[in-house]
């Protein structure tokens, strides 16, 4: 007698829970990543739905404008609020060189003149390469 063979299941291992936690965990790392760069002073960026992140180059002109109008250039607070002075910072900074990058680094409750008069001496004394710093608008909060 003849007795019929019982089938043997395959064993697989079934990976998709194990895809979902590892997504899960690169979610959460990248939500609670924070990476902080040191100033003197405190500010915080405007919002843009397309910022897109600066090049990372070594020589650059970085103009910060703090909530109160004070200019910093390349971290270096300057005495007073006038165009001149920022004006002598940057060619001081800059020398004959004007293929630098440009950058604004403005606190978004800045006043606009203040953002305005450093945009005016960039032009001034040459710069082509302007960017102003935003900071990508949280997808999670509600839109006004």
């Amino acid at each position: 007698m003849k007795f019929p063979r019982s089938q043997r299941e395959e064993l697989s291992v079934n990976l998709t829970p194990l895809i979902d936690v590892v997504f899960l965990l690169l979610i959460f790392f990248m939500i609670t990543t924070t990476f902080t760069r040191e100033t003197q002073l405190q500010v915080t960026l405007p919002e843009a739905d397309s910022a897109e992140a600066a090049e990372s180059v070594q020589q650059r002109i970085d103009v910060t404008v703090s909530a109160d109008g004070v200019y910093s250039v390349n971290d270096q607070v300057l005495i007073n609020t006038q165009a001149l002075t920022l004006r002598r910072a940057v060619e001081k900074i800059a020398g004959d060189s004007r293929e630098l990058p440009f950058i604004i680094t403005a606190d978004a409750m800045a006043p606009h003149q203040a953002v305005v008069t450093a945009m005016d001496v960039a032009g001034q004394l040459g710069f082509s390469r302007l960017s102003i710093t935003t900071q990508q608008q949280a997808e999670f909060e509600a839109n006004p």
